[in-house]
């Protein structure tokens, strides 16, 4: 893989064509890496026990082959 945690990459295709960030996870097995603020789904949560549920967002892995490394 090219990327690595910490490197700043910028997407060059997809729903989040343009944006850039920091990798906060790199999956070799699965040749993808997560993005900060990108690749952004909703997930609902159920309460326990009385308690509300909750909508959190959680980044999606993308393919390394769809972000390119920013050189600092």
């Amino acid at each position: 893989m090219h990327v690595r945690k910490g490197d700043t990459v910028k997407i060059i295709s997809g729903k989040d064509k343009g944006k850039s960030g920091v990798v906060l996870r790199a999956l070799p097995r699965e040749n993808k890496v997560i993005v900060e603020g990108a690749g952004l789904y909703k997930r609902h949560l159920k309460g326990a026990a009385g308690k509300v549920g909750r909508i959190v967002e959680r980044s999606r892995p993308i393919h390394v082959s769809n972000v390119q490394r920013i050189e600092k």
